[in-house]
């Protein structure tokens, strides 16, 4: 009988509409995997509870009542989805297998199934791939495809069209948790560990209920998690930038001496302010690209914690 104990580790928020359906279609997996003698029988599902303020909590521990195969944590306040990943890899650490999977059921489950497969023989990272992007809008389809052209730009290792949703074994656990920062880019971090890994892929379904809990404003803030978590290259641009900013000055101030020496009047007041707007428009914009890199240096040096856990179900 195979002895590979396994952990589903699902962030909620929210997740009140979804629930239950998501704990039938998640510990059937648990149960066929089993019965498979694919993964020990002490195998569990664990939900991280980030903050709800509807009924997901309380549900939970209806379900892990009823069920000890189903745990969970609740975190005291909301502290963000990748957060609550982290929470749940940690906890699980003991696990031989820990998957990660968001709640709304998007991410084919039964991948699950091949990725454990994988795992038994050898991979120690199971990635969960998108083979296409047809439940997207115009605007999320060519916007990702956008972002990861610029984080390739960037140096960023990463697996296009994959999220969240992976495998990883002890080995690969133990080597994540040694990364004690604060603000981690799961999807840029896992790639980078090396060690075996293997692909599933798999086709994105519709959210089955509730709302998308990653608006733009979030999405746009992790990608600049992303970029500023692994990439010094926008300060290399800034300085690039500069430097020719500068020696287009001197080339502009040697045409004026000349054409004074010439005896040319020379006029310019439109280019002059123009001249002036974009100069200011661009320092200002790498004031800002600076700031956000002495920002995250800021959070990295107090090294506070990154959440709390107000209540357990284990």
């Amino acid at each position: 009988m195979n002895q590979k104990k396994l952990t589903i580790v699902v962030p909620a928020y929210n997740e009140e509409p979804v629930i239950e359906k998501t704990t039938t279609v998640l510990t059937n997996i648990l149960k066929k995997l089993i019965n498979e003698n694919q993964i020990s029988a002490n195998s569990t599902l664990l939900y991280v509870d980030d903050g709800s303020k509807d009924r997901t909590w309380e549900m939970i521990g209806e379900l892990h009542n009823g069920n000890s195969m189903i745990t969970g944590i609740k975190f005291a306040h909301n502290a963000g989805h990748q957060n609550a990943l982290i929470a749940g890899i940690e906890t699980a650490q003991d696990s031989d297998y820990i998957v990660t999977i968001d709640a709304d059921l998007q991410d084919s489950p039964e991948a699950i199934i091949e990725m454990v497969h994988q795992a038994n023989e050898g991979k120690d990272i199971v990635f969960g791939v998108r083979n296409n992007r047809d439940s997207d809008t115009w605007f999320k389809k060519n916007s990702a495809g956008l972002f990861y052209k610029i984080m390739g730009f960037l140096g960023v290792e990463e697996i296009p069209n994959h999220a969240d949703f992976r495998l990883i074994d002890k080995r690969v656990t133990k080597a994540f948790l040694q990364y004690p920062e604060r603000e981690m880019y799961l999807r840029g971090i896992f790639p980078q560990l090396g060690f075996n890994q293997g692909e599933v892929y798999y086709a994105r379904t519709e959210r089955q209920a509730g709302e998308s809990k990653y608006p733009l404003s979030k999405m746009l803030s992790l990608a600049i998690d992303g970029i500023t978590s692994f990439s010094v290259k926008p300060i290399k641009m800034i300085r690039n930038v500069g430097l020719l900013v500068a020696l287009i000055g001197l080339l502009y101030l040697a045409y004026s001496v000349v054409g004074k020496m010439m005896g040319h009047n020379i006029t310019g007041w439109t280019s002059i302010v123009t001249s002036i707007w974009l100069l200011g428009g661009f320092q200002l914009i790498a004031l800002g690209i600076v700031g956000e890199y002495i920002g995250r240096i800021f959070t990295e040096v107090k090294h506070r914690p990154r959440y709390f856990i107000e209540e357990k179900k284990l």
